[in-house]
């Protein structure tokens, strides 16, 4: 990756097309909200194709993430708790549990700030 300096940030190039970057939220993305999207949906991605595999259909995913910043430690992630609201018939507590434990060993998100961010979640499901 390549980051190009701008007025108020730093640009780059992907695939998809490009993104902006910068602390102030009035000329791209601020880094946090790129961390904890990247945590967020990396995790959503994840629980979508273990639910797949273990057979359970779900019609949405929606994701709410909190987070917790430390202004004393120039204003870190501490954590981040996501909650995920599921749509979907025959969904069970337990099955979403073992889904995301499985889904929080396997998303590399999640694996890659664990030791530095502490990483919650919570459910609910909905008919």
């Amino acid at each position: 990756m390549e980051f190009t300096m701008r007025e108020n940030g730093f640009q780059t190039q992907f695939e998809y097309g490009s993104l902006d970057i910068s602390g102030d939220a009035s000329y791209g993305f601020r880094p946090y909200q790129l961390m904890v999207s990247s945590v967020a949906v990396c995790s959503g991605g994840v629980l979508r194709k273990v639910l797949a595999k273990m057979r359970l259909e779900v019609d949405d995913i929606k994701i709410k993430a909190d987070v917790v910043r430390n202004k004393e430690e120039a204003d870190r992630i501490e954590s981040i708790h996501m909650h995920f609201i599921l749509k979907g018939n025959g969904l069970s507590p337990e099955k979403i549990e073992k889904a995301l434990r499985v889904t929080e060993k396997n998303c590399s998100m999640v694996q890659s700030v664990k030791d530095s961010i502490r990483i919650s979640d919570s459910f609910e499901l909905m008919n």
